[in-house]
């Protein structure tokens, strides 16, 4: 299995537990309208809920959890994952990964460059790793440690060496959040073979996700072991890769140092889609990430707007 389809299915998971189902929860249970979702994909998922419809995973079966595959993947009508090489703009058309190719594209880089043009360094370049494939990135991409958490934190081992490499090719013309589509609404592998950067980049939103599903301190041993038996398909080595970054302490500037420059954004909004956003702790975890990721309050107040989120700064 590629971590492309491995983060796919762990982020359903999350955003449904913690993030958009809860979101979804307050917005039909006649929550204040200040939390109240006002367009972007939570409104999708509103208009498209009935009542009494209910889901436990993305793109299986109906209600919440099969519509939270197709909204999020770009499915709302007969639409396709794929624009890519194919359409103009180079990137997704909708759903989330559109969300996160312009994104992308508004950082400097092309659609596309997360997973071709320039090899390891389009994606490593002056972000995670400064001294050459170390950090998250680079261990999963099979070179380097897995840099420590703290600047007083023993040594740290090294990272699964090479899992970003497993169901990978060297080149595609299909960007990142085309793939994570894809593999969203279908709830599978893409149809388009991930490259190894793609993979990586996977790896790190999925830290990003878990890392902000645990900032309001309630993913307890019980929580933990719930959401690894939903994810029954993952095999041993990316099971252990999940476990650790949930042991993991909550540490948004570890996060940032491993981003890569131009991708504080989509890490930014895959934390977001991770989170109740509904107590002070996660509020400062966001601040804490968005100042550790050199985000200005415009910027982060505008990914909350395309997801219909409610604002993090007045």
């Amino acid at each position: 299995m590629s971590l492309m389809k491995s983060f796919a299915r762990v982020a359903a998971g999350i955003m449904l537990a913690k993030g958009v189902g809860a979101m979804m929860k307050n917005a039909q249970g006649g929550a204040t309208a200040g939390r109240r979702p006002s367009g972007g994909i939570l409104d999708d998922l509103l208009k498209n809920n009935t009542a009494g419809q209910t889901g436990t995973q993305a793109g299986t079966g109906g209600g919440l959890g099969g519509m939270l595959g197709q909204v999020l993947g770009g499915r709302t009508g007969s639409g396709s994952s794929y624009g890519g090489a194919h359409s103009p703009a180079g990137r997704a058309s909708g759903g989330l990964g559109g969300i996160l190719d312009q994104l992308t594209a508004s950082s400097g880089r092309s659609g596309s460059q997360a997973g071709t043009g320039g090899g390891l360094g389009s994606i490593l370049a002056g972000g995670a790793a400064a001294g050459g494939l170390g950090g998250l990135l680079g261990g999963l991409l099979g070179g380097g440690q897995a840099q420590a958490d703290t600047a007083d934190a023993k040594p740290a081992t090294p990272a699964t060496g090479g899992l970003a490499q497993r169901g990978a090719q060297a080149k595609n013309d299909a960007s990142f959040g085309e793939l994570f589509n894809d593999a969203l609404a279908n709830n599978d592998e893409p149809a388009t073979q991930p490259t190894a950067e793609q993979n990586a980049l996977a790896g790190l939103m999925l830290k990003a996700m878990i890392q902000a599903a645990k900032s309001d301190g309630e993913i307890d041993e019980n929580e933990r072991a719930h959401l690894m038996k939903e994810f029954g398909e993952l095999d041993e080595e990316e099971k252990q890769f999940i476990r650790e970054q949930m042991a993991a302490p909550v540490d948004a500037a570890a996060l940032a140092r491993e981003t890569p420059e131009g991708y504080g954004p989509q890490v930014y909004l895959m934390s977001l889609m991770a989170i109740e956003f509904d107590n002070r702790k996660e509020a400062e975890y966001l601040h804490a990430l968005a100042t550790e990721l050199k985000l200005d309050k415009a910027t982060v107040n505008g990914i909350h707007d395309q997801v219909g989120a409610t604002n993090l700064y007045a």
